[in-house]
């Protein structure tokens, strides 16, 4: 998060009363906090690190550019605009952090050495099986 508090320049806030339950208070407070971030408009920002925001923001961006994030639950001011700023900075971080490997896939010795494993593991079970003798034609089974 420290990595991105420069950014604080650029963000805009818009103050507006919360909906909901609240009472007397809702009606006479503005405790919804509205966060904007022009992506586009950005000067502190290189080209590529808006790239990166652009493909991660993709849903979250406005035609302009501009990322519109709000909190409304708490009852304070200051708490929501602290709610709204950590979703800011935890939907960066998560815009640049690394991005895990998928499985690959298998490949065919991987295939035969399971399959040999499976064959191993149903001799020995088959190992274990009670052993059932017939006396009219002394046959094991």
């Amino acid at each position: 998060m420290s990595n991105w508090k420069h950014l604080s320049k650029e963000i805009r806030y818009r103050f507006s009363r919360s909906s909901g339950a609240g009472g007397q208070h809702v009606n006479k407070v503005s405790t919804r906090v509205e966060l904007s971030f022009d992506l586009e408009g950005s000067e502190l920002l290189t080209e590529e690190q808006k790239n990166v925001l652009r493909h991660a923001w993709t849903k979250r961006l406005t035609k302009e550019g501009v990322l519109n994030l709000s909190s409304q639950d708490s009852r304070s001011q200051r708490r929501n605009r602290q709610k709204v700023e950590r979703k800011f900075y935890d939907l960066l971080e998560e815009a640049f952090a690394p991005k895990k490997r998928g499985k690959g896939h298998k490949t065919k010795i991987n295939h035969r050495d399971r399959l040999q494993e499976k064959k191993r593991q149903g001799k020995t079970k088959a190992l274990r099986k009670k052993v059932v003798i017939h006396k009219e034609n002394d046959l094991f089974v």
